[in-house]
């Protein structure tokens, strides 16, 4: 007898009820998607403000939660900051 014969003799309720694939849901349901800056951008100034909407709308559009230090290079890239070459 396999494993999932048995889990399903000893739990025939869990067999009758269908499986809700809950990861291709519309996005739009249950609630608004959570962002990291969300209820704090008016503490922020100007520039610290610009780089959490940069990061909050890179995640939007990437379908992210959270960045990579890569991807929060990337974005802080796209806003034009440089770092400064030491050797000049």
């Amino acid at each position: 007898m396999s494993q999932m014969d048995t889990m399903v003799r000893y739990m025939p309720e869990v067999s009758s009820v269908p499986f809700v694939e809950r990861r291709k849901r519309n996005e739009n349901v249950g609630g608004q998607e959570r962002r990291q800056f969300g209820n704090s951008y008016r503490d922020l100034s100007p520039a610290a403000k610009e780089l959490a909407e940069a990061i909050d709308q890179y995640k939007l559009v990437h379908h992210r939660r959270y960045v990579t230090a890569e991807e929060l290079l990337s974005v802080v890239q796209s806003l034009g900051y440089r770092r400064n070459d030491p050797t000049s």
